[in-house]
């Protein structure tokens, strides 16, 4: 249902509203990438052990993942151009108060803060987007808006490098004020307003046991190893997380409409694809945080060149992007993944090898490389969680899967943080001479997770994901 109040123009909304969309893509993606080649100079400035700004990366994750959940039904409630606005001024603020930060737990709190606006933004945009067009025009109009989210990476950790090189690290953050302000007015013109006059109540109880889960676990992650509580504290902290979790699973079972759908999960291709998915992100989410301080700390180069030297992973992976689906169509999910899995982490075993003497030609092929491996795998596994949903099911498999990327990015980060802070001990993290082999020894502990992770796919079947595929054409036509 459509409200009538003010309403833009067809023309209007054919014109603006896929700008409206991509810009606040583009932001998005790029606050995902921008903070990590900054890491070691914001340490500096905050007075933090750089791996303590972890909790910089995953708390905006861990926005995004208790918040996705959220977005489709407080749309449908208060309508897309409400919501939107409101999502775009929370991003907007949140990254206000990072620039304005004094302290790390002021920063950890703005970037949820951000991660919330973000969590909530993209899907009701996306939303808004469907509702507009007709499907004949969606594909046009979905490609135009992408664009973004592959520049954001792209861009992000080169531009990151060369504010903090050039400028106060702050400034990463205030860059999003004028986006945002524009973003606000474009809403308020341009923006159409959609409401559902029949959703159905809030999942309230699920959101409180799922959300505060997700938060006493993901503050477990980041304690752990710091001495801050004892080991029975934490025990006891990371017991009553996993009890807020389970009673969420006993809830959604015994709920018509659950915030997260859990019998998504009786679907084998849409189970494996997002455990499968979880457990492989463990190891390929904490390479992003770990190469900048290798690069930065270990290897001495500039936050801007190390910007550089992680650029051609997300230039890869726009260029796979031109191939993964004839390599689905002629050789099938099932080998791509279990094939793709262990090539991701062979690739994040070979970073062991980059220290001090290795040549820059070297570490841009790795580079380049694991980024095609990891867009192939991202790819394959997006695609295969809808292999098997129905039409009515799309939109809760969308959420749940989002979620749960979400929530494996955060806890691969963290992940790979506590790893490297064990095989450093209590050894300075500013000195390279011991940095590098804990990061070595990072490299290969993750690697090996990974490759381990390709045994969930073993679940599949050779004809698994033939219908996104388009696979099923082929063998008929052979």
């Amino acid at each position: 249902m459509t409200t009538a109040r003010t309403q833009p123009t067809h023309e209007q909304v054919e014109r603006y509203l896929p700008w409206i969309v991509a810009v606040a893509l583009f932001m998005q993606q790029l606050d995902a990438t921008i903070v990590n080649t900054a890491v070691p100079t914001m340490a500096a400035s905050l007075q933090v052990a750089s791996l303590s700004l972890k909790s910089v990366v995953t708390s905006y994750t861990i926005g995004l993942a208790v918040f996705i959940p959220l977005s489709g039904w407080v749309a449908d409630r208060f309508g897309t151009r409400k919501v939107f606005g409101i999502a775009v001024f929370m991003f907007t603020l949140g990254s206000l108060c990072c620039g304005l930060s004094l302290n790390l737990p002021m920063l950890i709190a703005s970037r949820v803060l951000q991660g919330a606006g973000a969590a909530i933004m993209l899907p009701v945009g996306r939303l808004a987007l469907l509702l507009a067009f007709p499907k004949s025009e969606m594909l046009r109009v979905m490609n135009f808006v992408i664009i973004p989210a592959l520049l954001g990476p792209l861009l992000g950790p080169l531009m990151g490098g060369l504010i903090v090189h050039w400028m106060p690290w702050r400034m990463i953050f205030l860059l999003n004020l004028p986006f945002g302000a524009l973003g606000l007015y474009l809403v308020h013109r341009f923006m159409p307003d959609h409401k559902d006059a029949n959703v159905g109540p809030f999942d309230k109880l699920g959101f409180l046991l799922f959300g505060s889960g997700v938060a006493l676990f993901s503050y477990v992650l980041e304690i752990f190893g710091q001495h801050r509580l004892s080991w029975q504290e934490i025990t006891g902290l990371m017991a009553g997380a996993l009890a807020l979790l389970a009673g969420y699973g006993w809830h959604a079972q015994a709920r018509k409409e659950p915030l997260l759908s859990l019998n998504l999960f009786g679907i084998r291709t849409f189970r494996i694809s997002v455990v499968g998915g979880f457990v492989t992100r463990l190891g390929i989410a904490g390479m992003p945080f770990l190469l900048p301080l290798l690069y930065q700390i270990g290897l001495g180069y500039a936050p801007w060149q190390a910007g550089l030297l992680t650029m051609p992973q997300a230039a890869a992976a726009i260029g796979m992007k031109l191939i993964t689906a004839p390599i689905l169509s002629r050789f099938g999910h099932r080998v791509v993944l279990l094939t793709n899995t262990v090539l991701i982490g062979t690739m994040i075993l070979t970073f062991s090898l980059v220290g001090p003497g290795t040549p820059v030609w070297v570490i841009l092929i790795f580079s380049l490389l694991q980024g095609s491996f990891s867009a192939l795998q991202f790819t394959s596994m997006n695609t295969l969680s809808y292999a098997d949903t129905t039409d009515a099911q799309a939109s809760d498999a969308s959420t749940t899967a989002s979620t749960a990327q979400q929530l494996s990015i955060s806890i691969g980060v963290a992940c790979a943080s506590l790893v490297t802070g064990w095989f450093l001990g209590n050894v300075s993290q500013s000195d390279s001479a011991q940095l590098i082999p804990a990061l070595h020894h990072a490299f290969l502990t993750l690697g090996i997770v990974t490759i381990l992770s390709a045994l969930v796919f073993l679940g599949l079947r050779s004809t698994d994901g033939d219908t996104v595929s388009n696979r099923i054409h082929i063998r008929a036509e052979e």
